[in-house]
């Protein structure tokens, strides 16, 4: 494991602003981002020399416009080359480039943009436009609002279209990147917001290039890697990936607008590396196995058989050994009958590695993707931390989300919270002191507010947010983020939220799967709707025996004694989920009281 003065060493003095300046001048000709020509008609490149042309104009422009050293420019931007740009103007000329999440009301983007004091704001189009425009009024710190999209006629008053913008004369970029410091901010990462507010993470350039350093060390360095660009940038693991590891790597990033039109994306590109919440990875498996359902019994049986090989295979990889023997003619075999057509006619032949993070991912779905003979693996961490803090792109420990990043310092605390310390923790949340000393002690330490533990090999795994794990009226500690976890594994749930805090047990609200329900429904012979679906003896039943699988993995205490069926889809950015997919447990139990209530009245 590489130490800490390494990783410090190789990160000291390095910036996003040089590492722009660098790529211009080694890779001038290299494509960097690409996107679909909005009539459809192929794939528009932008290559480096010109990232870094736009990005030394916008800085020009960004400086007329009133922006001074240190001051936020606000982007409310889809995934498009135009963003990179609009971020990376910012850092030239001194600011300092925040994202807002698409699905943002107006409310949400007059506090942030309150808060942060942002100066200019950078919006995808008219839509986005009009949220911003509805508060405008309530933020006099904004002097300059700019439009991506060209508007269909004339730009409403007061607002610039960006397209002008590239006319100015580009700012040196070699003044301009030795102008900043790596103790400047980069970016400011505001939370989710599951329990409060959101709070804006400060990140430096030296957090995002002790990040890199480290992103490096554990998935090497090769030439020609490519990435979709498709969550949306507010949320620090793409911001990450597609953003700044995609400068300090010198990859090529795709940008995909619209999360929807994914695997079309995914088919094209063929990446080499991808990244994904649960979420993302459940619905793609859910889409496989609706593939192989499609193909009748003895195709299921198959494929079942195939997946058990590829889970020994993904295991003796996972240990570092060589595969030999009949395991490895058995693995010859049945990967080239059915998983390397799959991986190919998904896009997903070429990874080098994926992973997920953001939430807990059901065990069955490592499992599942790693036997399928793709190299797949679970990364935790936080904006706090700058993205990763524990991963093991390769040598994967199931149950457990990897090892400590290089140069990072990882600990548990008598009351079983995981700490961390190092090169990659923030200085803390913007203009919010009370709340940074509740997070980052004296002593450098980020107090995650997760329960952990380590094993022997020095892998972590994590129970539980700290402040969500529920206490029965028996007094037992009870973890919900892995009993839904659990509960999503089971093809027909969706979503999963457990109660039972005080009560004498546990229950649960099982949300069916929009994508992979109705279609069961439909081989079953019962009403493909939802709500007439959650009505019937036949889904309870089979729900039934999923819970009953469910609770075979777990203590007693730990159970689902009962459970109600919800027809309702959660989305993300809802009462229900945030933008990045988490469960808000306060809206949970407020929209679904009654239902809660009744799972503890006697039937």
């Amino acid at each position: 494991m590489v130490d800490a003065a390494t990783v410090a060493a190789e990160a000291a003095g390095q910036t996003v602003a040089g590492w722009v300046r660098r790529n211009a001048a080694e890779l001038p000709d290299t494509v960097a981002v690409r996107r679909m020509a909005p009539d459809g008609s192929g794939l528009v490149e932008w290559t480096w020399a010109e990232v870094a042309d736009r990005s030394a104009r916008l800085a020009r422009a960004y400086g007329r416009l009133g922006l001074e050293r240190g001051d936020r420019v606000l982007l409310f931007l889809r995934n498009r080359p135009e963003f990179h740009v609009a971020d990376l103007g910012a850092v030239l000329a001194g600011g300092t480039p925040l994202s807002v999440y698409n699905s943002s009301s107006p409310e949400q983007l007059g506090q942030l943009a309150s808060h942060s004091r942002s100066r200019i704001a950078v919006v995808e189009d008219v839509e986005f436009l009009e949220r911003l425009l509805k508060v405008r009024d309530q933020l006099p710190d904004l002097r300059a609002v700019v439009v991506a999209t060209d508007p269909a006629g004339p730009a409403p008053a007061d607002v610039l279209r960006l397209e002008d913008l590239f006319g100015d004369d580009p700012v040196d970029l070699d003044a301009a990147a030795d102008a900043v410091r790596p103790e400047d901010l980069a970016t400011v990462i505001y939370t989710s917001g599951t329990t409060g507010p959101p709070k804006g993470v400060m990140l430096s350039h030296s957090n995002i290039a002790h990040e890199c350093v480290g992103y490096t060390h554990l998935v090497g360095k090769t030439p020609g890697r490519r990435s979709v660009s498709y969550l949306p940038m507010a949320h620090i693991a793409e911001r990450m990936v597609t953003h700044y590891a995609w400068l300090w790597q010198r990859s090529a990033v795709t940008c995909c607008p619209d999360q929807t039109t994914l695997g079309a994306y995914l088919a094209q590109v063929h990446p080499t590396d991808l990244f994904g919440p649960p979420r993302v990875w459940e619905k793609l498996r859910a889409g496989i196995q609706a593939g192989v359902a499609a193909g009748g019994p003895e195709k299921v049986a198959g494929f079942a058989k195939a997946l058990e090989v590829g889970r020994q295979v993904a295991a003796v990889r996972a240990a570092d050994q060589p595969l030999t023997g009949p395991l490895a003619a058995a693995w010859e075999q049945v990967d080239a009958a059915a998983f390397a057509p799959l991986r190919a006619r998904l896009g997903l032949d070429r990874l080098e590695f994926c992973f997920s993070g953001a939430a807990p991912l059901p065990v069955d779905v490592l499992h599942f993707f790693r036997s399928l003979g793709m190299p797949f693996s679970e990364v935790y961490g936080m904006s706090e931390n700058t993205g990763g803090m524990t991963w093991d792109p390769f040598r994967v420990k199931p149950h457990t989300v990897g090892r400590p990043y290089p140069g990072v310092e990882l600990r548990i605390a008598a009351d079983g919270e995981v700490l961390a310390r190092g090169g990659i923790v923030s200085r803390g949340y913007l203009d919010d002191p009370e709340r940074t000393a509740e997070t980052f002690d004296a002593d450098g330490w980020l107090h995650t507010g997760d329960i952990g533990r380590v094993d022997d090999d020095g892998y972590l795994s994590i129970v539980d947010r700290k402040k969500e794990l529920i206490i029965t009226a028996g007094g037992k500690n009870v973890s919900p983020a892995n009993l839904e976890a659990l509960l999503k594994s089971l093809p027909l749930v969706g979503q999963a939220c457990v109660v039972g805090d005080g009560q004498r047990y546990i229950a649960a609200l099982l949300v069916l799967d929009p994508d992979v329900a109705p279609g069961w429904a439909e081989r079953q012979g019962l009403p493909t709707a939802l709500p007439e679906l959650a009505a019937t003896p036949e889904l309870r039943a089979e729900l039934e025996r999923g819970v009953a699988e469910v609770n075979a993995q777990v203590s007693n205490v730990e159970g689902i004694k009962r459970f109600a069926i919800v027809a309702d889809e959660w989305v993300p950015d809802s009462p229900q989920l945030t933008a990045t997919m988490k469960l808000k447990r306060r809206g949970v139990h407020a929209a679904y009281a009654d239902v809660i209530a009744a799972l503890y009245t006697p039937a």
